[in-house]
């Protein structure tokens, strides 16, 4: 590649965005550029508008990076003549969405370079085969006039990541695979050693060849594994794309164990909701329904089963997952970044892109950078006050995770471990919700050591607490860090708008009016964050000018609370009540903001116009929702 195109630099400083659209080359310098933009999110690279248009990249190269900064119109990038794109720490954050990658390559960018990228959209780059690296110095190579060979670049990949590329991408290594034409990457004959709960997991389900048993004695972070999946999901935003995708590569090939795999039509179920604004559904509607049907007419013809209207159980799949199919020391892999909600099951849960998902299909196995994990031990009186969302928001806020300490080398993966007497006083429900938000803290999931909330749950559940699949890490496992947390000592925290990361006390938050309360999605409505918002709610009111909406997250969760009034509560109270779905998380279903709307919302997200429209986003827990629909503004429940 030589550069015969120009240099986007995504700046802090939305002045620098602007000068570059409009045609000047700043000759920023490498070693020392203005401030990079930190966690230039999915979201932003392909809005959720442009997503339902479909997954090639002539779609979708001309929404690359809209309305980022306020600066970047339809087209832009394309028409600028950008040929590479750098970027700041936390490069792709959020979403799970590969067709991210697509937007780049649609836009004609040939190279990505930033200080860090997350975990998901990497392995979407190598598996899509779009060049990136870490090396600054490779601009200036650039702007010399070298020839640079972008292959190269993958020789400082690991062995696996490297294999790919080799290949041609993952599809047609998928295809070796199953024809045993390459093995693993790995060592398969290692020494025991003791390991932490995933580690175990990974070493259990390795992959050893083609019609080898599965299993190895050991593994510990960097390593590549190829490992078994035991359940695999997608919804219709990426169902369409995983089987196109499929179908390119191995045509009407059987997939591997359909009954382990499963579609949802939740990201849209919402869309055409009384309370969602016109514009939205002109821009939404007719090419999601396109998209759902693409997934049901793919998945009944492959026979995968089918959740939502209509069909399976209706609701979030990542809240289905864990109620239905998720047990302890299963892999678990869905097409969306929020699948470590099961990992609060005492399993491996994590979100992959849609390449990824099409070779899960096809060969029932999946790739697995061996996480670094930090373990941490829960202590202490939530005294029915602090809830899961004040502590996952207060652990990812923290230094450690926001600037990512834990990082090393730029494919490095790490997770949480989740233990101690403190996790007992909550149940599943809200337990889920830290394991969510993980990734919030660009992590790649969370996973929580055998405790009493899960034995409870799947006994209630499933009529028997698994007991011989609970995997307790091992006695002298490796921590990065082990943080001791005492729940006396965290604060009711709020996430302010821009990024899940931006912790801040609620005290601290000031007085902020609130116009829009969303309680709702994977981490906001379980029948536990129901109870515990109609919990503040009952016996007061509204206060005026305040809208309010509640999306029970599954079809039982609704059962559950209409059984118990919490749904006719809301009801008469005047806020929008609507079916199991996710929708206003994404701009997708009612509680999208109006403008000059202020949004306190229980999802998980609070990205820039993530949620459909312009508007600051607060992140709260369910409690503090309530209570700031009852004054107006951003309220702890304890002080009315």
């Amino acid at each position: 590649m030589k550069l015969t195109g120009r240099i986007l630099w995504l700046t802090d400083d939305p002045a620098h965005v602007e000068q570059q659209l409009a045609g000047q080359n700043p000759e920023f310098d490498s070693a020392a550029p203005p401030a990079l933009h930190f966690g230039v999110n999915t979201d932003a690279m392909i809005n959720g508008a442009a997503c339902t248009l479909g997954y090639t990249g002539e779609i979708l190269g001309p929404y690359f990076l809209q309305n980022f900064k306020d600066s970047v119109n339809v087209d832009s990038v394309r028409e600028g003549g950008f040929q590479v794109v750098v970027g700041g720490d936390a490069y792709g954050s959020g979403s799970s969405r590969e067709v991210a990658v697509v937007a780049h390559q649609g836009a004609g960018i040939e190279l990505v370079v930033a200080r860090s990228f997350q975990r998901i959209f990497q392995e979407n780059m190598v598996y899509a085969g779009l060049p990136f690296t870490t090396d600054f110095g490779v601009i200036d190579r650039l702007r010399a006039g070298e020839d640079l060979d972008l292959a190269s670049l993958s020789q400082a990949l690991p062995p696996f990541f490297r294999a790919v590329s080799e290949a041609g991408g993952l599809m047609p290594y998928g295809t070796k695979v199953l024809a045993g034409e390459v093995g693993p990457t790995y060592e398969l004959e290692r020494a025991a050693a003791p390991m932490t709960c995933i580690e175990k997991i990974v070493a259990a389900k390795a992959w050893r060849g083609k019609d080898q048993p599965f299993g190895i004695a050991a593994v510990e972070p960097g390593d590549q594994i190829l490992c078994e999946a035991d359940f695999r999901g997608m919804h219709e935003y990426t169902g369409g794309m995983v089987m196109d995708l499929y179908q390119q590569e191995w045509g009407d090939a059987p997939i591997h164990q359909p009954d382990l795999a499963a579609a949802f039509e939740d990201h849209f179920v919402l869309i055409d909701t009384d309370t969602v604004p016109l514009s939205v559904k002109n821009k939404r509607l007719a090419p999601a329904r396109e998209l759902a049907k693409q997934m049901i007419e793919v998945c009944e013809r492959n026979g995968i089963r089918l959740h939502g209207p209509g069909r399976l159980k209706q609701g979030v799949c990542h809240r289905i997952v864990v109620e239905d199919y998720a047990r302890p020391g299963d892999i678990i892999v869905l097409t969306d970044s929020h699948s470590p909600t099961a990992g609060v099951m005492n399993a491996f849960a994590f979100g992959v892109g849609s390449t990824a998902m099409a070779f899960a299909l096809r060969t029932g196995m999946i790739p697995v950078t061996v996480p670094k994990t930090v373990r941490v031990w829960v202590e202490g009186d939530a005294r029915g006050v602090l809830s899961p969302k004040d502590l996952v928001l207060h652990l990812i806020g923290d230094p450690f995770f926001r600037e990512e300490h834990w990082r090393e080398s730029p494919t490095d993966t790490c997770v949480i471990q989740l233990g101690g007497p403190g996790l007992d006083q909550w149940n599943v429900d809200e337990l889920s919700v830290i394991t969510n938000m993980t990734v919030e803290g660009g992590l790649m999931t969370g996973i929580v050591e055998p405790c009493k909330p899960i034995r409870e749950f799947l006994q209630a559940t499933r009529g028997q607490d698994y007991a011989e699949r609970l995997v307790a890490p091992d006695e002298g496992a490796r921590y990065v860090k082990t943080i001791e947390v005492n729940l006396d000592e965290v604060p009711l925290t709020v996430a302010t708008p821009g990024d899940s990361r931006n912790r801040k006390p609620l005290t601290e938050v000031g007085e902020v009016a609130i116009h829009n309360i969303v309680i709702a999605s994977c981490t906001g409505g379980s029948l536990a964050d129901l109870r515990a918002a109609a919990e503040v709610l009952r016996g007061r009111s509204f206060a005026d000018n305040v809208r309010v909406t509640v999306t029970p997250s599954s079809a039982d969760v609704a059962e559950a609370a209409r059984k118990e009034g919490i749904l006719a509560l809301f009801a008469e109270l005047g806020a929008t009540v609507s079916a199991p779905g996710c929708g206003s998380c994404i701009g997708n279903g009612p509680g999208i903001p109006f403008e000059g709307e202020t949004t306190a919302s229980t999802t998980n997200r609070n990205f820039d116009r993530r949620m459909g429209a312009p508007g600051p986003v607060y992140l709260v827990s369910p409690a503090v929702a309530a209570a700031s629909a009852v004054t107006g503004k951003l309220t702890d429940p304890r002080t009315l």
